[in-house]
């Protein structure tokens, strides 16, 4: 695949609205999976704060292709 592809992948993917309800729902349960997790169970809180951790960076780059992709495109003509 190459970096147009992707990008252009990641442009559908964020313009896509029932992408972002999905993504913050998975996100949302697992914030509140780990809150309300016994105080003592702490592999599961961790557990928990890892896939909200991997969720967030997860959105992080796509978000990252699309603006590193316009930075380029800003750029002074050849």
């Amino acid at each position: 695949m190459t970096e147009a592809e992707k990008v252009a992948q990641a442009r559908s993917l964020l313009d896509t609205p029932l992408f972002h309800v999905l993504w913050d729902e998975m996100e949302k349960a697992a914030i509140d999976a780990c809150i309300f997790a016994d105080p003592k169970d702490d592999e599961k809180r961790h557990a928990y704060a890892a896939e909200a951790r991997a969720i967030k960076n997860f959105r992080s780059k796509l978000k990252a292709l699309v603006s590193e992709a316009n930075t380029q495109r800003k750029g002074a003509p050849a």
